[in-house]
């Protein structure tokens, strides 16, 4: 049996993904995909860039990828942007938003957020109606399946068994209508999506820890045999990831502590 290990959205938090690392490398997983969202919100986005290019097979394009590596000049002075330099931003603007292989039988197909960009959102426990989000909105989870200009796709292609996707922080796996989708949460800003921002909440200890998934079948394969997706919860250090941010010059780091001990949205 092969197996992949699917990280998303480490948000330039580098004790995350070191934990998260250490573990899948702990498990003899040697193929590791990640899909996008690499920097932004935490402080070390050059740090994670330059693991996330040693250590993973294929590395997608995020919504905060795009938006600090486009080449408008008005973000050049962005402060991830001024971190990372011009060799990693071209690196991240030139990132492809979609991969898909046979597994088992299946059609995995994998992206950041939707087959329409990297910014429309599906989250099957959260609605964002009557928010400003409600515009790219996902109504129907079978719109993850379609085939789309975005992704290089026509209708002729062939329609994927399984989407794979991050975007939402929030992990879950679930099947509808003969098909399976799965959210890796997020490595570097976990979210549960009811939190309150409540400090004294011991609960929060079993979210605010990093989330990727495992796919284990046969790679490469279009003949049907067994096929399972695991999520993986890895608790990493909440606090030297902190200290790092207490100890930068990052605008807006109060609200990210914040959440990364709440595991709240910020």
């Amino acid at each position: 049996m092969d197996r992949i290990a699917i990280i998303s959205d480490v948000h330039a938090n580098i004790t995350a993904l070191n934990a998260v690392l250490d573990d899948i490398h702990s498990r003899g997983i040697s193929r590791i995909f990640c899909l996008g969202d690499s920097v932004t919100k935490c402080c070390n986005p050059d740090l994670v860039i330059d693991k996330l290019r040693e250590n993973c097979e294929v590395v997608l394009r995020g919504n905060c990828d795009e938006s600090i590596s486009s080449p408008n000049a008005k973000l050049k002075s962005f402060w991830s942007r001024v971190k990372i330099g011009e060799e990693r931003a071209n690196y991240l603007h030139n990132l492809p938003v979609m991969t898909e292989f046979y597994m088992s039988g299946r059609l995995v197909r994998l992206f950041h957020a939707s087959p329409f960009s990297t910014s429309h959102i599906y989250n099957p426990m959260y609605s964002n109606h009557n928010t400003l989000r409600e515009v790219i909105e996902l109504s129907s989870p079978m719109q993850l399946f379609e085939n789309t200009e975005f992704l290089g796709k026509t209708t002729n292609d062939p329609i994927p068994d399984v989407i794979g996707y991050g975007h939402i922080h929030t992990p879950n796996v679930f099947r509808y209508k003969n098909k399976t989708i799965f959210n890796t949460g997020s490595v570097g800003m976990p979210i549960e999506m009811a939190n309150d921002n409540n400090l004294q909440n011991a609960d929060n200890r079993f979210s605010t820890i990093a989330s990727y998934i495992i796919l284990e079948g046969t790679y490469g394969s279009k003949e049907l045999s067994t096929f399972s997706i695991n999520l993986v919860r890895v608790p990493f250090d909440i606090e030297k990831e902190i200290e790092y941010l207490e100890n930068s010059d990052m605008p807006g780091k109060d609200k990210i502590i914040k959440s990364l001990r709440t595991a709240s949205s910020n």
